[in-house]
């Protein structure tokens, strides 16, 4: 019997299962948060376009999506199969990102914003301009130490298009949402509240590129965290070894132990 489960960054739930104990057979599951938001997106028919008749039109009880694979009619490239089926979240979160850059291409404006709550609090905001592509991630820092070091990451993204001229156009702000945003509902606001906005070009948005932008930008919350994450266990390995250091100076600074003295000759 094959029955495992595992949660990402992001909160999607998974489950890999065999049923009936059923060896020829693999059932891959998803639970997502977003996926209701992006169902107006064309989620199904793009996952319909990826997976065909391993997608299930009815999912299994408490999950989003559902994919069979029958052992015996897999193809010869088994990993394909396995590297395709990873990319169940990407593939899910790839149908806004495409509908908003084929409008781009079209050169015509979105009349709405698509907003995606991808995470617990947290949301990211698309819109379409007739020359470019406006993606904007909220996000919630729940230690103060976070934002200090959110800042300094940030700063250098925004720094990087100095050296690359082809990269996206980055912009961060804290505590109060973009103007691009103004009117849009359940807005976070706060000392620990930062949004991020990448501004998309038709050079980032053509078919030759959409599928490098949309694999590299629906990862960036995780991301972003995870450098925050590395960047504080970083700075505590350090202070914990400037710290043996310290103790072992003050070790070797100990006075040497007070000894009686004695007189210098015997008493009659």
């Amino acid at each position: 019997k094959c029955e495992h489960s595992a949660v990402d960054f992001d909160g999607v739930q998974y489950q890999i299962s065999n049923p009936g104990n059923d060896k020829g057979v693999i059932i891959l599951s998803a639970k997502m948060r977003m996926f209701q938001d992006l169902v107006e997106h064309g989620v199904t028919d793009l996952l319909t376009r990826e997976y065909g008749d391993a997608l299930q039109a009815t999912p299994e009880d408490g999950y989003d999506v559902t994919l069979r694979f029958d052992i015996a009619s897999l193809p010869e490239d088994k990993d394909a199969v396995a590297l395709k089926a990873s990319l169940l979240k990407r593939n899910c979160f790839a149908s806004v990102f495409e509908k908003y850059f084929k409008m781009q291409e079209a050169e015509t404006a979105s009349d709405k914003t698509a907003i995606v709550h991808y995470h617990e609090e947290e949301s990211v905001y698309i819109s379409a301009h007739p020359d470019r592509v406006t993606v904007i991630f909220s996000t919630l820092f729940k230690d103060p130490d976070d934002v200090v070091i959110g800042k300094v990451f940030l700063q250098e993204f925004k720094d990087a298009r100095k050296a690359h001229q082809q990269a996206p156009q980055v912009l961060f702000s804290y505590g109060e949402p973009p103007a691009e945003l103004e009117g849009q509902p359940d807005l976070l606001r706060g000392d620990n509240i930062g949004y991020v906005t990448f501004v998309l070009f038709p050079r980032h948005t053509n078919p030759t590129n959409r599928d490098n932008t949309i694999n590299l930008i629906h990862q960036f919350r995780t991301y972003l965290h995870y450098h925050i994450k590395c960047s504080k266990a970083y700075l505590h390995s350090r202070m914990r070894s400037k710290t043996t250091e310290f103790l072992k100076v003050l070790n070797r600074a100990k006075p040497e132990a007070m000894t009686e003295k004695k007189g210098f000759g015997k008493r009659v």
